[in-house]
């Protein structure tokens, strides 16, 4: 069996994704081509290398910065924003921060879970999926939520599958977050929803920038 693929190459902006191939690729025929059979990736030169994995159904590329040795990129469900969405897949690359002895893959996400665990520190709850190898890189998977992630203004709850990768050079989060219903309590771990959801990015890989190679880059996408 021949498993057929299209790849989204962000090249510096969201608006020009890239079918494996060289033929432009918008973004509304991402779905036509699920219903061809195919599996979508994207891939996205980050620093010191290209992060690629699945694109998970009904996204669309909603901002994408770079300021120094931090970038981020988000997505969200169609017709919503950066502002008012149910769900968000963020992406995130932390320049150079690999050859800090003192940072695994572990100690990042409980960094990033604490930051939510200040937010509602009642309703905080925290599951970790553990150690997971990416290739031959280095990576720490876990779940958080916030029972009431705004304390002011319209509550609502949110919880995170993070994974979190130790590249070469750089460490790179893949986030996706969804918001809900706030809850006074700790929301419990839905292992069945965050398994899948994990499952959906997958496969999951960095590779390294071959100079002057173009998008699609297929030194990245012809790896199995």
């Amino acid at each position: 069996m021949i498993h057929k693929f299209a790849v989204l190459a962000v090249v510096s902006t969201l608006c020009s994704p890239v079918l494996a191939g060289g033929n432009a690729l918008p973004l509304k025929e991402v779905n036509a081509l699920r219903q061809q059979g195919y599996s979508v990736r994207t891939i996205t030169p980050i620093f010191g290398q290209l992060v690629t994995f699945s694109f998970p159904k009904g996204f669309v590329p909603a901002f994408e910065d770079t300021k120094g040795g931090q970038y981020i990129q988000e997505l969200v469900l169609e017709g919503e924003n950066v502002k008012k969405w149910s769900q968000m897949v963020t992406i995130t690359g932390a320049k150079g921060l690999a050859s800090n002895p003192n940072v695994t893959p572990a100690r990042f996400a409980d960094n990033m879970a604490g930051g939510f665990k200040r937010v509602c520190p009642d309703s905080y709850t925290a599951t970790g999926l553990g150690e997971i190898k990416f290739g031959s890189h280095d990576g720490f998977v876990a779940v958080v939520s916030c029972g009431v992630a705004s304390p002011v203004g319209e509550s609502y709850s949110e919880s995170m599958l993070l994974i979190v990768i130790k590249g070469e050079s750089d460490y790179y989060t893949i986030q996706w977050a969804e918001r809900g219903k706030a809850s006074k309590t700790p929301i419990k771990f839905d292992n069945a929803k965050w398994s899948g959801r994990f499952k959906k990015l997958t496969p999951i890989k960095l590779c390294p920038i071959v100079p002057g190679e173009p998008a699609p880059y297929p030194s990245c996408t012809n790896r199995t």
